[in-house]
């Protein structure tokens, strides 16, 4: 039986595209139904799925998994060869450390620099909170590519979980244009040279559902068309 992955807005929706980028990336099949969110019905439709009423919700027969990092290590037993996480136990834990981190933190850079793909790039003054997250991020990322990245253009070499858990960061750094240094603009350049970048990149742009609390320029909604 096919796996199905429940997804909100690809513009908006960073959780959902933490797995839906590990699926892609590590060459996992499944299915996609997106449901864009705060339209009417929307809620119903999720509760479908899910009792938390949230998504993204994996499928797999009668297994139903609501939450992203969740989902990943649902995914990473199911599929042991599909390289989530490193081989190596020593980057494997540091993996899962810096994912449940992303998982769990950075809420300034969450509320004040939310995902919006189509937003024209721009540099906005950001809160001492805010560059306190970034800093934290891009020590994590250096740390990352010195300790493990020597295989590789990714965190640890090769492409794993971990990116995929930071690759809502990279939109958000790209859209509101923060500079992160050398090192980390090259992990950023990876992580946009991916195919699985690109294709939810590319679909997110052909959206038309507008969530206005994501639009800092509401009512207007400027958008990228390419």
């Amino acid at each position: 039986m096919s796996l199905t992955l429940i997804i909100g807005n690809k513009n908006y929706s960073s959780w959902s595209m933490r797995p839906w980028f590990a699926m892609t990336a590590a060459g996992i099949p499944f299915e996609e139904i997106l449901i864009p969110l705060y339209e009417p019905g929307s809620p119903e439709r999720v509760a479908q799925y899910s009792p938390a009423g949230k998504v993204p919700i994996l499928i797999d027969g009668d297994v139903r998994i609501w939450e992203s990092l969740a989902i990943i290590e649902y995914l990473a037993e199911k599929f042991p060869q599909s390289g989530l996480w490193p081989d190596d136990a020593v980057a494997r834990a540091h993996a899962r450390v810096v994912s449940a981190e992303m998982h769990s933190g950075f809420l300034p850079l969450r509320r004040e620099c939310p995902m919006n793909l189509w937003h024209p790039p721009r540099a906005p003054a950001i809160s001492a909170d805010v560059q306190k997250n970034v800093q934290r991020i891009v020590s994590i990322w250096e740390d990352c590519r010195s300790r493990f990245g020597a295989a590789g253009p990714f965190l640890f070499g090769a492409i794993s979980a971990a990116d995929a858990m930071f690759a809502p960061v990279v939109s958000r750094f790209m859209t509101w244009g923060i500079s992160p240094g050398t090192v980390s603009e090259n992990y950023m350049a990876a992580i946009t040279g991916t195919a699985a970048w690109q294709n939810w990149r590319s679909a997110a742009l052909k959206e038309s559902w507008v969530m206005k609390n994501n639009e800092p320029d509401w009512p207007e909604v400027p958008r990228l068309t390419v």
